[in-house]
């Protein structure tokens, strides 16, 4: 064999290329975080690149810039980003005053940071059960959980669409102290009747963690508001409570995005609009190839008055954990969000929740698998996950 075969040969590979030789194979990614990086390479390098000639690595101007940015989206008064979603929410609560005795509604079906901060503050999660076509909270059921003791509600985007937020106005207008915080790790451009999530609320919050719809290169998020006040506090608790340089009116955190990020972040949400448009149509052609062979899965459903900004692509499917295990085989990586509600994990154990308190977010976690969801996703590869997965169905 030739040095330049041998060359070639292990230059694919390096960068993890499937070589055809005696069978076809095929291997696809989940989200062509690569390939994205590829497509805007110019312009992110050079935003980088600018941000390291300035070395003006904390809080520099594309921070501002992306804040802006940000702002002009969503359409709402302040945008404030922070170092990941997560602290987005605890600089929500935090700007709530929410506190230990204080408790906090949520549903038991999203990733765990969701209650994990409202435990962190030494409030109680107090969970409710999750809608079976949306999977988000069923707001229909929070007012039973309602007590003198409550402070907030935290309705979470799951997959990228916004919950009832027509229901959840209105449970607000009858309990006017509670507070409204959408968790919106899944689902920034996503909208509800035309408008921005942040519209509907008084906080809401992001993540712009990489495999996010607009994601980052490390960990990075925001929080949103109309509220004059908040934006005020939350400035000054993403920078240790801090009102002037040493001056500290709050006991806060250190949940500053770094320029680089938001130099990041400024590039890719310049091309966003297109990319949620072009997730849309990669999950409409999954419902229409699924809807063409008549398979014996869950399609996701969205309200007739949301968007969803397609975070995920979730089916829902008997014997989930075969059907994972054949398309792994066959090249098709796939992944579930979530397989254990968090009322039945163990650091929560002390809430006293058992099985079958919460028995759709129970059913759901059983079954739900994520499929390959990204707006760079080929017509081909879409045909294939479609095929080998009626193929399991069917048993061909």
């Amino acid at each position: 064999m030739s040095y330049w075969l041998i060359e070639m040969l292990n230059r694919f590979k390096s960068e993890g290329m499937t070589i055809k030789m005696q069978q076809n194979e095929i291997k696809i990614d989940f989200a062509k975080l690569q390939y994205q990086y590829q497509l805007y390479k110019r312009e992110i390098d050079e935003a980088i690149h600018k941000v390291l000639n300035n070395s003006n690595y904390i809080m520099g101007n594309e921070v501002r810039e992306l804040e802006e940015n940000l702002q002009n989206f969503t359409e709402a008064k302040y945008a404030i980003t922070c170092s990941s979603g997560t602290d987005a929410l605890l600089l929500a609560m935090m700007a709530l005053d929410i506190k230990a005795g204080d408790e906090v509604i949520t549903t038991p079906f999203t990733f765990i940071a969701t209650a994990e901060t409202i435990a962190l503050l030494g409030a109680k999660p107090v969970f409710v059960d999750i809608d079976e076509k949306t999977y988000n909270i069923d707001v229909s059921k929070i007012e039973e959980a309602i007590t003198l003791k409550t402070k907030a509600i935290i309705a979470v985007s799951l997959y990228g669409q916004p919950s009832d937020l027509d229901a959840l106005k209105k449970l607000k207008i009858k309990h006017s102290k509670l507070k409204i915080i959408i968790d919106g790790a899944q689902s920034f451009g996503a909208t509800y009747k035309g408008k921005s999530e942040v519209h509907y609320c008084d906080i809401y919050t992001t993540s712009f963690f990489p495999a996010k719809p607009l994601g980052c290169f490390g960990d990075g998020g925001a929080v949103f508001t109309n509220n004059d006040e908040l934006a005020s506090k939350m400035r000054m608790l993403r920078v240790h409570g801090q009102s002037k340089r040493y001056h500290h009116k709050y006991i806060g955190l250190g949940a500053r995005l770094d320029t680089i990020q938001a130099a990041v972040l400024n590039v890719k949400l310049n091309h966003y609009r297109e990319d949620l448009a072009m997730r849309q149509k990669v999950a409409e052609k999954y419902n229409s190839q699924f809807k063409t062979q008549n398979s014996k899965l869950i399609l996701p459903f969205i309200d007739e008055k949301a968007t969803s900004a397609f975070a995920q692509y979730s089916i829902r499917v008997q014997n989930r954990d075969v059907l994972q295990l054949k398309l792994k085989e066959r090249g098709i990586p796939t992944a579930v969000h979530y397989p254990m509600p968090l009322h039945l994990q163990e650091c929560f154990a002390y809430l006293g929740y058992k099985k079958g308190d919460f028995p759709i977010a129970e059913k759901v976690s059983s079954e739900i698998l994520s499929l390959p969801m990204n707006p760079y996703i080929t017509d081909e590869e879409i045909n294939y996950i479609v095929k080998q997965i009626t193929n399991q169905l069917t048993n061909k």
